[in-house]
């Protein structure tokens, strides 16, 4: 069983680009999004869980996010949570609701989230070209195990870089329309 498997890498490296949109679809363009929240984590009953799986998240209008609480018990867990992600958003504790005001983007946060996003995507670069470097490996190995030719190694050492390429490409287009976005440009 040759140890190169292309589906794999493909799937690898897709996934990297679906993380990177995902991160991406987390940061704040001026305008509400419940993705906004999306990568937020609350420690509660002694885990880490994802912050929708501890309460609702709604956008009633354009620039509020409310945030709704199962148990009153997790309130303070989640509102710290919210606080230490770094979003720029003070939260606003009503009862079991949390109320989230959108506030207009400053230019130099602007610039901060633009830099963000560029690290987001040097992130996926590194996940891609690592998956690229596990290919190769195993290329290597079935070489090594006289399961493929010295030319198929070669034919399939195009192929594995020239699927990182495209992937790349695809990182570079998604971090570009997001720091357009952000950008206001």
């Amino acid at each position: 069983m040759p140890a190169y498997d292309k589906a794999d890498v493909q799937r690898r490296m897709s996934g990297s680009v679906d993380s990177l949109k995902s991160d991406l679809g987390g940061l704040r363009t001026g305008r509400a999004s419940s993705a906004l929240l999306d990568p937020i984590q609350v420690e509660v009953y002694g885990a880490k869980m994802p912050l929708n799986q501890v309460a609702t998240v709604s956008v009633p209008e354009p620039r509020m996010i409310s945030v709704q609480v199962w148990d009153k018990s997790n309130l303070n867990s989640v509102e710290k949570a919210i606080r230490s992600a770094g979003l720029g958003i003070n939260p606003i504790t009503d009862g079991q609701m949390i109320r989230l005001p959108i506030p207009d983007m400053t230019e130099e946060r602007r610039k901060e989230l633009a830099k963000l996003v560029s690290q987001y995507a040097e992130k996926a670069r590194i996940a891609v070209r690592n998956v690229r470097r596990d290919a190769m490996d195993a290329l290597k190995t079935d070489e090594k195990k006289k399961e493929i030719s010295e030319d198929e190694h070669k034919r399939l050492d195009t192929e594995v870089q020239k699927l990182t390429d495209e992937t790349i490409k695809e990182v570079d287009a998604a971090a570009a329309a997001k720091e357009k976005e952000i950008l206001g440009k």
